[in-house]
């Protein structure tokens, strides 16, 4: 049995103006991919069909065995952690200390925890002097940094980044590339959506090419 499981799905954001039609794809939990093609290719849409943010107009996606339409968003993310193109979308809080320990606090943990865990992430991903800021008022960097740290609160066992290396210089690029290593060490699957073949192909083991909604190429390393 797959992970992600997407079968015959057809998809389209409004009546007639068709993404996919009759797609196909089988993913293992274990794997690490990246997902490129051109600019409104559909990559970006298939991230979160695989995530279930977005659910198929026609066909089905199973992950972990379970249709996305029968599982509330809330479940599917905490074991599939989603990463958006502008992180921005993912950020609410007035901190980054409230951003990290947001999930954990709905889960009930205690406070001692909570911030035992939040300092665990500042230090990983070096926001520590960042804990009082607002994640708007961040660097592109920082933002990025952040918003992998708060997905990974989750302790998902399968990620999706969507353009994780937007607006990176070559050394927060490589301090990225150490950190999914460090993940994918650890059983974390991944999809990495990009256009940054270079970074790609330093990780990933499968790479999938779409254009116009259909998969051009499917081969691993």
């Amino acid at each position: 049995m797959h992970y992600i499981e997407i079968r015959d799905v057809d998809f389209e954001y409004e009546k007639g103006k068709s993404v996919f039609q009759n797609l196909s794809l089988n993913i293992d939990k274990n794997e690490t991919i990246a997902l490129m093609g051109p600019n409104g290719s559909g990559k970006t849409t298939l991230g979160k069909l695989m995530a279930g943010i977005l659910k198929p107009t026609k066909g089905q996606v199973n992950v972990f065995s379970r249709d996305t339409r029968d599982i509330p968003l809330h479940e599917i993310g905490l074991r599939i952690g989603y990463l958006f193109q502008n992180p921005e979308k993912q950020f609410f809080a007035n901190t980054v200390y409230d951003e990290l320990g947001f999930v954990m606090k709905i889960k009930g943990y205690d406070e001692e925890y909570i911030k035992e865990k939040v300092e665990e992430k500042l230090e990983l991903f070096q926001l520590k002097g960042l804990v009082n800021h607002s994640p708007f008022l961040l660097s592109q960097g920082e933002k990025q940094r952040l918003a992998i740290a708060a997905v990974l609160m989750n302790e998902p066992e399968y990620l999706i980044l969507d353009e994780p290396t937007t607006g990176l210089d070559k050394k927060r690029k490589d301090m990225l590339l150490n950190l999914l290593f460090m993940l994918k060490n650890q059983g974390i699957g991944m999809t990495i959506i990009s256009h940054d073949r270079r970074f790609v192909e330093r990780i990933c083991s499968r790479f999938i090419y779409i254009s116009r909604g259909e998969i051009q190429y499917d081969e691993r390393a």
